[in-house]
């Protein structure tokens, strides 16, 4: 038996994938303390990527993920979850709120972050990495994926900055200031 080669993410990622304009909405227009996080997806040359996907996956405001596994209790009416394809200059942008902080394996909270899946040609799988917010400078003094990056450099691919009427990240694939991703 023969198993079938792994593929890049071709020129045909956003086919079924594409959620359109409200894919891009964790909450809906409106929600008090709503705000954009926005940034360029850049690959290894530092030119930006126009056919990649950013996906989502966040905890509510008050803590809990919109999962019935979460062991606090699903969090009711929050969907936590965004995709957003970017454009020609490698834009993406989300609607969203801050997350609350949430328990560690070992129960320490976390600061506030969102958990990123980047999709982008060249890619076999989605790389994975994580946005905290550089305003909560006591919640990520404590945080302990912030902690176990020895280089203060690399800790600073994963801070989003205030900008406008949201927050700027950028996530860059390889070369200079590479965004840290993790194994999952």
């Amino acid at each position: 038996m023969s198993s079938t080669p792994s593929q890049t993410v071709g020129p045909y990622l956003s086919i079924g994938l594409d959620w359109g304009e409200d894919g891009r909405f964790v909450v809906p227009r409106g929600t008090a303390g709503a705000f954009w996080i926005r940034g360029r997806l850049f690959d290894g040359a530092g030119e930006p990527v126009p056919d990649g996907m950013i996906e989502s996956w966040q905890a509510a405001p008050d803590g809990r993920y919109a999962h019935p596994d979460d062991p606090r209790g699903a969090a009711d009416g929050f969907r936590g979850f965004a995709r957003c394809l970017t454009d020609a200059e490698g834009s993406w942008a989300i609607h969203t709120v801050k997350p609350g902080r949430v328990p560690d394996a070992a129960g320490v909270l976390q600061a506030p972050h969102l958990a990123l899946s980047v999709f982008a040609r060249g890619l076999l799988h989605r790389v994975v990495t994580r946005v905290y917010f550089a305003d909560e400078a006591q919640a990520n003094a404590t945080d302990g994926v912030l902690g176990a990056l020895a280089d203060a450099e690399r800790a600073a691919t994963l801070l989003a900055a205030r900008a406008g009427d949201g927050y700027a990240h950028d996530i860059r694939l390889q070369g200079d200031r590479e965004t840290v991703f993790f194994a999952v």
